[in-house]
């Protein structure tokens, strides 16, 4: 989407509505309805259900028959604002939760209901956020909803809007499902490059292709640490940055306990290098050689270690069970292929600098900057 085509819109703005355009309360534009389907009774049918999850649900009668804006009212149990922070669109006929509110334009010749969408959903920090009561569940009243007011452009510049701003959702659609089957893609590729015929491989384990530097570790409690350069890593990551160092050269990192350990949410192995130091949720391993180290790092990422961890409450893989994982030995050449390709892959899937997220991460920032450009109006004086 150019800058030309939004500079024109603007320019279409300024002519339709040079001195700014009227600003109506939503109940004088549109039905404001409580949804009436509650969630846990309802028949499956035909009908959509909206609801505040992804969950696809369906109902066996309908309440609405026109575009709708929805607006959840009620938050999810224990995750606050966040939950109420997401309106969702609807067309057809449609079933609504009962913790939701439906928003309906009266007068489709004068208010789109994408329009209003979009609007609502991009300024809902401070138009919806402000409304809400309550703590760890809040909540918000239809009747608090009422007198919001919203910008009432001609029908023209609404539909111009909506079909940059659709544009806009379908290249996040197409990059989201590309990252979606890269993933897939990867997980296809790491599996197949990892399944051995034990009759031409030879299994290794850690103990004899690697030193253990466990001992050399030392945890300091968060007011005891001094804030300097170096970083301070724990089992997942960076912690801090400290003073002081006890490790210096190129190591790999293996989580010795967490909750990460079964979710895999993040590595479990990642490698380091220079100076710094390492408390006592991470192993320390040292090799002699980088292909052996990314190598040994790549692997321990897409295996199951599970059998390997201990409890379920606080998992631990201590390290007589590191020590257990079975490794096959390749040469440095096939170690080196292996990773140089699943590095590809995993930039293309997770880097946040290059590859698929970097790209629908600087998507979303050019969609908000035009957001903020396209959904703010003057108001009639």
């Amino acid at each position: 989407m150019g800058v030309s085509k939004v500079n024109k819109l603007k320019d279409f703005i300024h002519e339709l509505c040079p001195n700014g355009v009227e600003y109506k309360k939503l109940a004088d534009c549109c039905v404001l309805e409580k949804g009436n389907t509650p969630i846990q009774k309802a028949i499956p049918g035909e009908f959509p259900l909206v609801v505040t999850t992804e969950e696809r649900k369906s109902c066996n009668t309908y309440q609405f028959d026109n575009p709708t804006v929805c607006i959840p009212l009620v938050s999810s149990r224990g995750h606050g604002v966040a939950s109420l922070n997401r309106l969702y669109y609807q067309e057809g006929k449609f079933a609504l939760g009962n913790i939701l509110c439906g928003v309906t334009p009266i007068n489709s010749d004068e208010l789109s209901a994408k329009f209003l969408f979009y609007y609502l959903n991009h300024k809902k920090d401070t138009l919806i956020v402000p409304l809400m009561r309550g703590g760890a569940n809040v909540s918000l009243t239809v009747d608090s909803l009422r007198n919001i007011k919203i910008p009432v452009p001609p029908i023209s510049v609404q539909e111009e809007l909506v079909y940059i701003l659709d544009k806009f959702e379908a290249l996040s659609f197409e990059l989201t499902a590309e990252l979606a089957a890269r993933k897939k893609q990867y997980k296809y590729y790491r599996d197949s490059l990892f399944r051995f015929d034990d009759k031409y491989v030879e299994w290794t384990t850690l103990d004899q292709i690697s030193k253990n530097c466990d001992r050399q570790r030392k945890p300091v409690t968060k007011d005891k640490r001094v804030a300097g350069k170096y970083p301070y890593y724990g089992a997942s990551g960076i912690v801090d940055y400290v003073d002081d160092y006890i490790f210096d050269g190129d190591y790999l990192l293996v989580s010795e306990d967490g909750a990460n350990l079964l979710a895999r949410s993040t590595p479990i192995a990642f490698s380091i290098s220079g100076k710094n130091w390492v408390n006592n949720h991470a192993h320390v391993l040292k090799f002699d050689s980088e292909e052996l180290r990314r190598y040994v790092e790549t692997y321990l990422n897409s295996v199951d270690l599970s059998k390997y961890i201990s409890g379920a409450a606080q998992p631990k893989l201590n390290k007589d069970n590191l020590n257990r994982i079975p490794i096959p030995v390749l040469n440095s050449e096939e170690m080196r292929y292996m990773v140089n390709v699943l590095d590809q892959f995993d930039a293309l899937c997770h880097s946040n600098s290059e590859g698929l997220p970097a790209e629908i991460e600087a998507r979303q920032k050019q969609y908000e900057f035009y957001c903020d450009k396209l959904l703010t109006f003057k108001q009639l004086p």
